[in-house]
């Protein structure tokens, strides 16, 4: 399974990178969306409406948000602390859930009606905050400072929880997270970032401030990767999908980043950055 899983992120990586840095930023605000509507689709296996027509409708609806969005981004400048506020909050929210799952939830109505919810909050939300980081002057490289927070806090989490875990983050939603991951993943995200934003083309950052800044992020990914747990163990589905070899589905590998984003993009918007 490890093999596997290398193998496919060394394939996907080259891919990222382009996307990232050779696309344009409509392109790859068109990439994003399309690869987010197979999130969408994803969403709604583990939201227990695949087989329905409910489905499907909730793809055309992600569809729609993302096509009215993409109409009017000239004019996300306005306001666009006040519009990131809104998607921090409503990521808020959606974090209420986690501390009030109980194992014995079932697929009914009504955790049917707050997963599609859910969906439609968590992928408009992420790709709004990761299409506006895009079309900054620097956009490129943030998006890429973003991706080395969420993973430095991931892979310092999986080593950290190896080497020390033994009380449970979250055990009747994720059993394998630590609370020593969690640490480490904290500690991992501000080194990696410093590191980074000293070797990237971009304006100076003050330090205490990127430190901060990736240390939010970093704790808000992971209750990105619990949310997308919550609805895996509540379905019973051991991945979001099969799309990518050794790492299940879409969903699997950009639950932390959905999270992150909003987060990472309004404190992009404080002084000192």
């Amino acid at each position: 399974m490890l093999k596997q899983r290398v193998i496919t992120a060394l394939l996907l990586l080259p891919l990222v990178m382009m996307a990232i840095f050779m696309a344009s930023a409509p392109w790859f605000l068109l990439l994003l969306a399309i690869i987010l509507l197979g999130g969408s689709r994803e969403y709604s296996r583990l939201a227990g409406v695949s087989s329905y027509p409910t489905g499907y409708l909730l793809v055309l609806i992600q569809a729609t948000i993302f096509v009215f969005l993409a109409l009017y981004k000239d004019y996300w400048a306005i306001n666009i602390s006040l519009y990131l506020s809104v998607c921090c909050i409503a990521w808020i929210l959606l974090f209420v859930r986690l501390p009030l799952y109980r194992p014995d939830t079932q697929v009914d109505n009504s955790y049917r009606a707050i997963s599609l919810v859910t969906a439609i909050a968590s992928i408009t939300t992420g790709w709004f905050a990761l299409s506006w980081i895009r079309v900054q002057p620097e956009g490129s490289w943030l998006i890429l400072l973003l991706l080395l927070i969420v993973w430095a806090a991931d892979t310092g989490a999986y080593f950290s929880g190896r080497a020390f875990g033994n009380k449970k983050l979250a055990p009747h939603i994720s059993p394998g997270k630590t609370l020593a991951g969690l640490y480490g993943g904290l500690v991992a995200a501000p080194v990696v970032a410093l590191l980074a934003a000293k070797l990237m083309p971009i304006e100076a950052v003050e330090p205490v401030r990127l430190v901060l800044l990736s240390v939010v992020t970093a704790l808000v990914s992971v209750g990105g990767d619990l949310m997308i747990s919550l609805h895996k163990r509540t379905s019973g589905h051991k991945d979001s999908g099969k799309l990518l070899p050794g790492h299940g589905g879409i969903l699997d590998r950009i639950d932390s980043l959905l999270a992150a984003a909003p987060f990472f993009a309004l404190g992009l918007l404080f002084p000192g950055f």
